[in-house]
């Protein structure tokens, strides 16, 4: 066997099976989707073996994205987990061939609490489709494994059909970058929304500034005491007025053998990049990949110097 064709003729299988559920997407995820819309309470999403499995990631998907959901197992169900669900909750229950026997169990009990069923299955006219509200069809011609029994194909289409009902859902509830960093204050997306720049900068006698009458060995003395790899240079206000870094002082020496004589003013960046202390840490990196730079003056709303933040700095708070 050729390892290599028989991995991606798999992977060709499942991705056909992904343009076959494509393609029977109808009005029942449009339903199913108002459905979890006009619900007051959560959805709660079940199923067996490697269908429960791909139901957890689903609900897990869900619950990031603005959707309250948790899974609920169906055997554990029917022996007093039914208990969990609330009366405004919606329910999807995932079967391929929707005869599995927890689920078909479980339907009733759904339906005496007057809950709203969305079926995930292959066969609509089986019994888990004939009782649902709304059917979002998972069937595929084939499964990957060579004696078409393995769920692969199909928990690929499950999957897929999971992701685009959460974030469907995610976009008509209007929930953006900023709400999911909410959900996620441990990532550096978190981090880097809720992390302000006035939390990260350098502040006081550690930001490196000069005059700009500065001489030069004045601003090389003072960058290589801050170690920040520039110096700000003040107006006679104390205001910004230019940043030297690293590469202008390169710069400077390269063609002129007379740089040493020159002061801050001569060689200063004139226009430099700045941000505000109340920034988001992310912004702050973003502003400096963007111009290539690794340090940015940290200005008031009068251009008063408030600090410097390094993108090391950004780095070692986990937000870059």
């Amino acid at each position: 066997m050729d390892v290599i064709a028989r991995a991606r003729e798999i992977i060709g299988i499942e991705r056909d099976s992904l343009a076959e559920i494509s393609r029977a997407i109808d009005q029942d995820f449009v339903r199913a989707v108002e459905l979890a819309l006009e619900s007051k309470g959560r959805v709660v999403v079940t199923g067996m073996g490697k269908s429960g499995l791909v139901g957890q990631k689903i609900s897990s998907t869900l619950a990031s994205v603005g959707t309250p959901s948790f899974f609920l197992h169906p055997a554990e169900a029917i022996h007093g987990d039914i208990g969990m669900i609330a009366r405004d909750d919606v329910i999807i229950a995932i079967s391929n061939s929707g005869e599995t026997e927890e689920i078909v169990r479980l339907v009733p009990l759904i339906k005496r609490f007057g809950l709203k069923l969305i079926a995930v299955t292959g066969r609509r006219d089986s019994t888990l489709g004939r009782a649902a509200d709304a059917v979002l069809h998972a069937g595929v011609t084939t499964e990957a494994c060579p004696w078409d029994v393995v769920p692969t194909s199909s928990t690929t289409a499950v999957m897929a059909l999971g992701d685009a009902f959460a974030l469907v859902l995610m976009e008509k509830k209007n929930f953006n970058r900023e709400d999911f960093a909410a959900l996620h204050p441990g990532g550096s997306l978190g981090r880097g929304l809720f992390m302000t720049v006035g939390e990260l900068m350098h502040v006081g006698g550690d930001v490196p500034v000069v005059r700009e009458s500065a001489s030069m060995r004045e601003v090389l003395r003072t960058m290589s005491a801050k170690k920040l790899g520039l110096a700000l240079v003040l107006d006679s206000h104390g205001r910004l007025a230019g940043i030297v870094t690293d590469g202008d002082v390169r710069r400077a020496f390269e063609g002129d053998d007379a740089a040493l004589a020159k002061v801050a003013a001569q060689i200063m960046n004139k226009n430099p990049k700045t941000i505000g202390p109340d920034a988001a840490g992310g912004a702050a990196v973003k502003l400096m990949e963007d111009n290539k730079i690794t340090a940015l003056a940290v200005v008031d709303d009068k251009n008063g110097i408030a600090g410097v933040v390094h993108l090391h700095d950004l780095l070692r708070a986990g937000v870059a």
